[in-house]
């Protein structure tokens, strides 16, 4: 049994509206989360391990008002739909973010929510950083739907389906999935893989997002801070140094650092992978 705090939850994100297990809920709890807490993997670059016990999730990312990313995100997200009365499960994909083409295959590092209302199903994801979504999409193929951000689609070929943005008049990938279920213990592999691998896209690189209330999103890669609009559309600030790096992690994404972290962050410098 785990000792999930549903009210702190939600005070958490910011949200005090309807919380029957209902489309129009999940809309909402989607969004106020994506707005709340932030994708980041500061505790990746500072070598921290990542624990993925729901109380380990709960702590970091609801008591200590840290963020973390797609298996932290996500799992949190799962309990609180849980605790709502959502039926729903974690699912496996592949992130092709990253990817122009189909060509090359991306690992099976990353987990979003499957939620079934009605008896039709929806797909929900607040861990995929800059592409995290704000509304929850039906899982039906070649139906556009819109979000509080961007306008979304699911394309099948074959067996896989394609969770798609869209950014301008460019449909991007952002992952591809089976509808396999990822149980904990292959959750627990993926984030190992991604957390501490040397060849992680994760190692080594600050990346942190925020979906922001006006449509927009707040981005940080290393010292390049974006604000990209709906349609694609971006404006870069260039970070001066590590002081105003951490700045921006606490005043801008609302991460609260401890100092001991904020003295690791002090002396980092980027290592790409």
């Amino acid at each position: 049994m785990t000792s999930f705090d549903l009210k702190s939850y939600l005070q958490r994100i910011n949200y005090n509206g309807d919380t029957s297990p209902s489309l129009q809920t999940l809309n909402a709890i989607t969004q106020a989360h994506a707005q709340a807490i932030a994708f980041e993997n500061v505790d990746v670059i500072l070598n921290k391990r990542i624990y993925l016990t729901d109380e380990a999730i709960f702590d970091k990312l609801v008591t200590k008002k840290r963020g973390g990313y797609c298996f932290e995100q996500n799992a949190l997200l799962l309990q609180a739909l849980t605790h709502l009365g959502f039926v729903a499960k974690p699912l496996s994909a592949r992130v092709r973010l990253r990817f122009t083409t189909r060509e090359p295959i991306a690992p099976r590092t990353h987990v979003f929510v499957r939620v079934e209302i009605g008896g039709e199903s929806f797909i929900t994801d607040v861990g995929m950083g800059s592409a995290s979504l704000t509304g929850a999409l039906k899982l039906v193929p070649d139906l556009e739907q819109e979000t509080p951000h961007e306008v979304r689609r699911i394309v099948k070929e074959g067996h896989i389906w394609y969770h798609q943005v869209r950014y301008g008049d460019v449909w991007q990938d952002a992952c591809e999935f089976t509808l396999e279920e990822m149980p904990l213990i292959d959750r627990e592999i993926a984030n190992w893989y991604t957390s501490a691998h040397p060849q992680s896209h994760f190692k080594g690189n600050i990346m942190v997002s925020l979906a922001l209330g006006n449509g927009k999103r707040l981005n940080l890669h290393n010292y390049d801070l974006t604000v990209r609009s709906r349609n694609g559309d971006s404006e870069k600030i260039s970070l001066k140094n590590n002081n105003e790096l951490i700045e921006a992690l606490t005043n801008k994404f609302g991460l609260n650092l401890s100092a001991s972290d904020r003295e690791a962050l002090s002396s980092f410098s980027v290592a790409v992978v």
